[in-house]
């Protein structure tokens, strides 16, 4: 059964299952999730714990082995499979679904912590089979628009509270990396009495900038049409060392695709067929995104970015005089209906004829 993040403690609280599976890229989500899980085992007087760290070449006959070994001091054991980004493979799933076979006569609880499952993974025999019996807890970054208020409701946890203000100048300052925004509250709550209100002058004092942004965040600030995020994500991202072509796939990307869907729509189809249209198919959760940008960039205007994008190319190949990261700032600027940086001279040259 699919259980949120936030919904888990209350599930564990109602009956512990004998499986958990948490599943996800975000790291303190997946932390706090596997250390509920964790504390719902003592409650219930699971004291033995058994890790398995799975690595290159790892023995998955060392599940099934652990799992039927009786403890000379409990009745049974939480058993940690822990895989990080490592893949399950044939045999790890072959193992898995073996392992749930056996569920009925096992008293013992199976956490397994992973990356991110798809949607072909969740459909898989084993997963299928574990699902039966436990949780599923999928472990998704936490929205921009919510992040806000995701930090306000968290402060409690470290005996603090912040305005709203403050907690959205708190997401501006950690965007992407929630484990800082944690570790800050921290140590506010270090140095002010518990209870204490905070209002964004503190945080503006008291928490330095550690954002983290990959490109695929960039695309979907365009899309939005968020000018202001989207200068801060590109300067956050040449500071990060990104390489600038990988910058420029991404913006293009996201181009060819608005112009695929403007061409769908011209020929009559509506917004959501000529999202399953795209390959890959756009998900729900991004559509609001691309439908923004659809109303706000006409084909005209997806064409001239599209020569935007062409000639920073041609600077990534050292043949174009365009500043390339100035260049890629405006190129995403306007994408999200703000105004660029450079004159448009910069924009307007002829690369001369190769012979």
């Amino acid at each position: 059964m699919k259980v949120f993040a936030d919904q888990l403690p209350a599930a564990l609280a109602k009956s512990l299952p004998k499986v958990v599976i948490v599943a996800g890229d975000e790291p303190l989500q997946h932390r706090d999730a596997c250390d509920a899980v964790r504390a719902a085992a003592r409650q219930a007087g699971i004291e033995e714990r058994e890790v398995l760290d799975v690595e290159p070449n790892f023995a998955w006959g060392r599940l099934l082995e652990v799992a039927s070994n009786l403890s000379l001091f409990a009745t049974n054991k939480l058993l940690e499979l822990r895989l990080g980004q490592h893949k399950l493979g044939q045999e790890g799933s072959k193992a898995l679904a073996e392992y749930a076979q056996h569920l009925d006569n096992n008293d013992d609880l199976l956490l397994i912590s992973m990356g991110k499952l798809d949607a072909k993974q969740q459909k898989s025999a084993w997963f299928k089979a574990l699902d039966k019996h436990g949780l599923f807890v999928p472990v998704w970054p936490v929205d921009v628009s919510r992040l806000g208020y995701f930090l306000r409701d968290r402060a409690s946890l470290h005996g603090l509270q912040i305005d709203l203000d403050a907690a959205r100048l708190l997401g501006e300052r950690t965007e992407g990396n929630l484990l800082a925004a944690d570790q800050a509250m921290q140590k506010l709550a270090l140095i002010h009495p518990q209870g204490t209100r905070l209002s964004a002058e503190s945080i503006a004092q008291g928490v330095e900038d550690s954002t983290r942004f990959d490109v695929f965040t960039l695309a979907d600030a365009c899309l939005k049409g968020e000018p202001s995020r989207v200068s801060r994500i590109i300067t956050g991202l040449r500071s990060e060392g990104v390489e600038a072509p990988i910058v420029l796939w991404a913006l293009t990307r996201e181009l060819r695709t608005l112009l695929s869907l403007h061409q769908h729509m011209d020929q009559g189809q509506s917004f959501e067929h000529a999202c399953k249209a795209q390959k890959p198919m756009i998900f729900d959760k991004r559509r609001p995104g691309y439908q923004k940008a659809t109303q706000r960039l006409p084909m005209k205007r997806l064409h001239k970015l599209l020569l935007m994008a062409q000639r920073l190319d041609l600077a990534v190949k050292g043949a174009s005089p365009v500043p390339l990261w100035p260049g890629l700032h405006d190129l995403a600027m306007t994408m999200a209906g703000g105004r660029g940086l450079l004159a448009e001279s910069a924009w307007t040259y002829r690369v001369a004829p190769s012979f």
